[in-house]
């Protein structure tokens, strides 16, 4: 998948260019807040000032934060967006925790979501699950189990895909309806 930060604007782009231009991989299990620089930015903006034409701006805002691993801060945001997007980053961040039972939780109340397809067309071309078919239940199990082996393939894999995962779900919320 191509990601190109400048897409969503100016400020987004310098933002995500703080850490890895938003093709970084994050750990599967918790961790600090990977840029200080990121944190002092994104705790003085607003949503609707990155995303002003976006179709999900607060759930834009939520997942930049769990970009950079700030999960408390995420969460903050994440818990707050009731929708689906919401739902979705909150299920994300849970997973991330690692708190599997509780993302479980947010990702059947999800249900299911219209990135769905292309999470998993985009993980297919990477070797995991099949195209055309996304379930957030099995990639948090696949998950558990890769970050129990750090530094495997396994692991790699589903940082890879977590990844596709966030920028796909990114895309949806920062972009206009």
């Amino acid at each position: 998948m191509l990601f190109d930060p400048a897409v969503y604007g100016k400020a987004v782009a310098e933002i995500l260019a703080l850490d890895g231009n938003g093709s970084r991989l994050m750990p599967l299990a918790g961790g600090q807040c990977s840029s200080e620089a990121a944190k002092a930015v994104l705790g003085k903006v607003r949503a609707h000032e990155l995303f002003p034409a976006s179709r999900a701006a607060e759930a834009a805002l939520s997942g930049l934060w769990l970009y950079f691993s700030c999960l408390d801060e995420s969460h903050k945001v994440s818990q707050d967006v009731l929708t689906a997007e919401g739902t979705f980053w909150h299920g994300i961040l849970h997973r991330q925790e690692p708190d599997p039972g509780n993302a479980g939780y947010w990702f059947r109340r999800l249900g299911t979501h219209p990135v769905f397809p292309r999470i998993a067309e985009e993980a297919a071309t990477l070797g995991y699950g099949r195209s055309g078919h996304w379930d957030a239940l099995a990639f948090v199990d696949y998950c558990e189990q890769a970050r129990r082996d750090p530094g495997s393939e396994a692991e790699r894999s589903a940082m890879r895909v977590q990844l596709i995962e966030w920028q796909v779900l990114f895309d949806y919320c920062a972009s206009a309806a």
